[in-house]
């Protein structure tokens, strides 16, 4: 049960139940409102807002004859834990699934590869593995790495610009550029090292002479994901490296919102905050108008631009941090094909930076993911399913068609990508406006502006794909961390006026 209105919005006291608001309704919001009940107990007052009809951000997912299919994030990092636990905490572990042992590719200089193995992000730690993917020109360029001397490392660079640099041109567009394109719709000129690839500036910060050198380092050091839930570990069975949910990721948000026993509220736009001598003020846009929200602590779960807009009056500094964080928009076409369809067996395609159709056209799509065959539990008798990803930063050529342009478009390409020309059954386009914050260069620098200045303000936190990760468990981190925050200070607050706990 939710806490108790005036009938206009307003949570009212009730005793000394916590009263908390969290701005946001995707997977970091409800993550922040699930950890607060755990933490917090029954008694809390624990109310979500989110602006969309709907809950769950970039997690959604369709009914595309007859098959269930994510059109938002479609998988977790396996290598991450937190994701795994979560499921395992809501009793979803039984659920968890992996994808099958196809292998995937990507479409560089005019041809259809298969995906390079010991590459960290696209920068190989062995390049005659990738020499298939590169012009003679390209291969002399990155073999003369070793010819170019140590490398400067200022701690910082954009991806793009550091490859290109080292390894030449091709390594950039051909490898990088897609990877990182496939993860935040960004280019690799425009994305940080340290912000998006880790574990190749770690290996730099500890000074590695080349970045062939820091990619080997950096795949020696990844950490091993856990093996399934679901099956024993096997000493020779790889480990899987992603998952998702066997009805579908787009499960997980109102898993968290039931979990969480909060008050939803939809359609409802915060469009002012601040603080009260006994917490917080919320004014919002609903559907019946102004409604007004009082808290003991907030949570905000949005993306930038809406960080920015609520913290500019309370927390400046870190309003301007979020201000320094751009979004790249992206959609997804969906289509289902008749069972007896060949797909060509493989689990996708990435589709490098310039390149083009042979018919000399430019593609379209930047990535198709065979869903069929990349997920078992997929299987249907009654269609199969691919995913055809567009959209990259600061190109709105092709967002700016019409769905059934897109939808053209899309199967065009894929077409001349896998030979699939069936006539689909049905086609769904999913647009993310804004969805995808870019990494760039100095991105930890704006976090930690945001995350100081919030820290400076009591009864205040953040959370959001914004901050340290755009994958799943990065974000239900930032939601842990972001109730944590709120716990304490509460705990802190019922303290110094001589209070009990609340558990």
């Amino acid at each position: 049960m939710g806490p108790p209105t005036d009938g206009h919005g307003h949570v009212s006291g009730a005793g000394t139940a916590p009263r908390v608001v969290v701005v946001g309704g995707g997977v970091s919001g409800l993550a922040a409102a699930h950890r607060l009940r755990t933490r917090l107990g029954d008694a809390a007052q624990i109310t979500v807002l989110e602006s969309a009809r709907v809950l769950g951000g970039k997690l959604a997912a369709i009914d595309l004859a007859g098959v269930r299919v994510d059109v938002g994030a479609e998988a977790f990092l396996a290598r991450r834990p937190e994701a795994a636990e979560r499921l395992a905490e809501l009793g979803l572990a039984d659920e968890i699934v992996h994808p099958s042992a196809a292998s995937s590719a990507i479409r560089a200089g005019g041809a259809t590869h298969a995906m390079p193995r010991r590459t960290v992000m696209g920068v190989p730690a062995d390049p005659p593995a990738v020499a298939d993917l590169l012009s003679p020109a390209g291969r002399a360029a990155l073999a003369a790495e070793d010819d170019r001397g140590p490398l400067r490392w200022d701690g910082d660079d954009s991806v793009g610009g550091l490859v290109r640099a080292r390894l030449g041109d091709e390594v950039a567009d051909r490898l990088v550029d897609p990877l990182l394109g496939g993860v935040y719709s960004g280019r690799a000129d425009a994305l940080g090292v340290r912000a998006t690839v880790p574990a190749l500036a770690e290996a730099l910060d500890h000074g590695a002479p080349s970045l062939g050198a820091a990619a080997a380092a950096a795949l020696v050091t990844a950490p091993a994901a856990a093996p399934p839930a679901s099956s024993p570990a096997h000493p020779t069975a790889p480990a899987p490296v992603f998952g998702t949910l066997r009805t579908g990721l787009a499960d997980l948000p109102p898993a968290l919102a039931v979990a969480a026993r909060a008050d939803v509220r939809l359609a409802r736009t915060v469009t002012a905050l601040a603080r009260t001598p006994d917490g917080w003020r919320l004014t919002v846009a609903g559907p019946a108008g102004e409604e007004g929200y009082e808290a003991d602590a907030v949570v905000l779960a949005v993306p930038a631009p809406g960080l920015r807009r609520l913290l500019a009056d309370v927390a400046p500094d870190a309003a301007r941090g979020a201000a320094g964080i751009e979004l790249a928009s992206s959609a997804v076409v969906a289509l289902a094909v008749p069972t007896g369809t060949d797909l060509g067996g493989r689990s996708g395609v990435l589709v490098a930076s310039g390149e083009h159709r042979p018919d000399g056209t430019p593609w379209t799509i930047k990535a198709v993911t065979v869903s069929s065959v990349k997920w078992p539990h997929l299987a249907s008798d009654e269609a199969l399913v691919l995913r055809a990803s567009i959209g990259r930063f600061g190109d709105t050529t092709a967002l700016n068609r019409d769905d059934d342009e897109l939808v053209a478009a899309a199967r065009g390409d894929l077409a001349a990508l896998l030979g699939v020309d069936a006539e689909p059954l049905e086609t769904v386009v999913a647009r993310g406006g804004g969805g995808l914050p870019q990494y760039g260069v100095g991105h930890g620098g704006r976090v930690a502006a945001i995350e100081q200045g919030v820290a400076a303000v009591p009864g205040l936190a953040v959370a959001g794909a914004a901050l340290h990760g755009v994958g799943v468990p990065a974000c239900l981190a930032t939601g842990d961390a972001a109730a944590e925050r709120v716990v304490a200070h509460l705990a802190s607050a019922r303290a110094a006026r001589g209070e009990p706990s609340v558990r």
